[in-house]
């Protein structure tokens, strides 16, 4: 009986965590996971960063992401690149001070303006070929019909 009551309890938490039943099926297609746990911190785009030391190792830090970034909904767009790298750090524990506690030392190296991934997109730079083609393209005679 002691084990059904926890069992509910966190289940209740959850839902009450996530704003309701709606927030919570939100949070799972999204995400397609429900945790609940201690806001750690939020970074300059809106993504959030959440800790329960209750999980398992490696699954006890996680970020919801922001559904605007740059002006661009990101609703369904989830990509790592989102996170800012002084995030990466404590979301992969190679620290295990958040960057709200324990600021990123600045380093030369270390760019300061962090950039998403562009790959597929408009504003991605692609370098032109320097290599002469395989196979030529089939250009169809110039003569005129009669």
């Amino acid at each position: 009986m002691g084990d059904l009551l926890v069992v509910l309890k966190r289940g209740l938490q959850q839902i009450t965590g996530h704003g309701g039943l709606r927030g919570l099926l939100r949070v799972f297609f999204r995400a397609n996971d429900i945790k609940i746990g201690r806001l750690v911190g939020e970074d300059k785009h809106g993504n959030k960063y959440y800790e329960d030391n209750k999980q398992f190792f490696g699954r006890h830090r996680w970020v919801m992401y922001t559904t605007e970034m740059n002006g661009k909904n990101t609703f369904w767009d989830l990509e790592g690149s989102m996170v800012p790298p002084e995030w990466h750090r404590w979301l992969h524990c190679m620290t295990d001070d958040p960057p709200t506690t324990k600021p990123l030392t600045a380093r030369k190296f270390i760019w300061k303006n962090h950039k998403f991934n562009l790959t597929g997109t408009p504003e991605q730079y692609v370098p032109y070929s320097t290599t002469r083609k395989k196979i030529q393209e089939w250009v169809p005679p110039s003569t005129p019909y009669k």
